[in-house]
């Protein structure tokens, strides 16, 4: 009886620690599957946007009449502090206006709170927004994942040079 208890205790902990990993492997997929369709509506959404504005920690979009993807025709994409964790952010999408945390949440569990940076269009270049989203379950352990992207505006215009032929600029 003893035997067979030291037994099936030990398989027992290798049971519940099997179970324990699993866990922590799906919520950490969830999480890095909730930041990449995240990063693809932003995709979406800057690809059809006329201009855009940021803070770093959001950015606000014009959306013109024939885009599918809003309702309204402004856009606001922001990232808010979850709870009283300093290291812990939540990935926000709003129409219209509002404060960040009043949308709909799209990822959580990302780590830092800027991750938007924007670049005005010059006569050279379409405007462009670097979005550097990193996705951490466990911010104490390095497992981070970083989702990282250059997306420009589509229909932004470029500043064209006095003196210069138009089009092009």
């Amino acid at each position: 009886m003893a035997i067979m208890g030291i037994v099936l205790s030990g398989l027992t902990t290798i049971f519940v620690s099997g179970s324990k990993a699993e866990l922590d492997m799906n919520q950490r997929f969830q999480a890095q599957a909730d930041g990449r369709l995240a990063l693809d509506k932003i995709r979406r959404e800057l690809h059809c946007a006329s201009t855009a504005s940021s803070t770093g920690s959001s950015i606000t979009l014009t959306m013109p009449t024939g885009c599918r993807t809003a309702s309204n025709t402004t856009v606001t994409w922001c990232t808010g502090q979850v709870g009283t964790s300093t290291t812990r952010y939540a990935l926000y999408r709003h129409e219209g206006s509002g404060t960040c945390t009043s949308g709909v949440q799209w990822a959580d569990y990302i780590t830092q709170a800027s991750v938007f940076t924007f670049t005005q269009q010059s006569s050279s270049s379409l405007a462009k927004v670097q979005v550097n989203v990193p996705v951490n379950l466990t911010p104490g352990k390095k497992r981070n994942y970083t989702l990282q992207d250059d997306i420009y505006l589509r229909n932004s215009t470029r500043t064209c040079i006095s003196g210069s032929p138009s089009p092009p600029c």
